[in-house]
């Protein structure tokens, strides 16, 4: 087992479920010392019972909450000394045209998705340039290419793959490592918990979810990664298609998306 990340600190964003959960669970055993915060109390508090003899702090915050992101990342600080990788990975996402849906849902996948990651590296910056550590920021395929029914979650995707993009040329001299993760479609509740047209939880997935990456293998690529220095990691076949395609083939890939996700005018996906 690698040493690389054996003491090193590291926060994890949406921590509670999916692909943040399976990172948790890779990255203690390894010896790092990790803190993690969600929205759902019950389910850290799980986590927390689950851990209860590792080095595991667990806050209840909601990211697109300035405040919130200070306790987290003010009491991470207190408590393991400094942050050495920040793993931005809270994210929502959407399920509805843009004809249908009231202009809250997009704000909502903005304050999450973007000024969430936004808030904690601010606020982490200081201490991550110190010990010369890895900002990661857990985006999407809608980061690289807008997918339809999901227009303000690949906004949010697009901003944060810029923002990044912008903030790892800042740190370039600073011996920090800026990376943006683009899985696939992964199990995970995100497309459960998906905001509806009126910005309420559509409560269902609409893909074969066995199908899908785990997000323990989403994890396991995300961890190696990170101990690379990698600049990009885009996952599964389709989803590097799907990059490549749209870049050289962009009106072709029009196509092909659409297909995807509409049937006889109806979204399907």
């Amino acid at each position: 087992m690698s040493e690389f990340f054996k003491n090193k600190v590291i926060a994890i964003t949406g921590g509670s479920e999916g692909i943040g959960r399976a990172l948790i669970e890779q990255l203690l055993p390894m010896g790092a010392k990790v803190a993690t915060c969600a929205r759902n109390q019950d389910k850290l508090y799980d986590l927390q019972v689950r851990h209860s003899d590792q080095p595991l702090h667990c806050i209840v915050a909601d990211v697109s909450n300035f405040n919130d992101c200070s306790l987290f990342i003010n009491s991470t600080i207190k408590q393991f000394g400094g942050i050495d990788i920040l793993i931005n990975n809270a994210g929502i996402s959407m399920r509805s045209l843009l004809k249908d849906a009231e202009i809250d849902v997009f704000r909502k996948l903005m304050d999450v998705n973007y000024f969430g990651a936004l808030y904690c590296t601010k606020l982490a910056l200081a201490s991550i340039i110190e010990r010369k550590g890895t900002i990661v920021g857990i985006s999407s395929i809608a980061g690289y290419r807008g997918l339809p029914g999901r227009s303000g979650y690949s906004a949010s995707k697009f901003a944060l793959n810029g923002w990044l993009e912008a903030l790892r040329t800042e740190l370039l001299d600073e011996g920090v490592n800026v990376m943006w993760v683009c899985p696939g479609f992964t199990r995970s509740n995100i497309r459960n918990a998906a905001l509806n047209n009126k910005g309420e939880a559509q409560g269902e997935s609409p893909l074969n979810e066995s199908s899908l990456m785990s997000a323990e293998e989403c994890a396991g690529h995300i961890v190696n990664a990170i101990e690379a220095n990698k600049r990009t990691l885009v996952l599964t076949f389709k989803g590097k298609q799907t990059v490549f395609l749209n870049k050289f083939f962009p009106s072709w890939t029009d196509k092909l998306t659409k297909k995807f996700f509409f049937k006889n005018g109806k979204l399907i996906r």
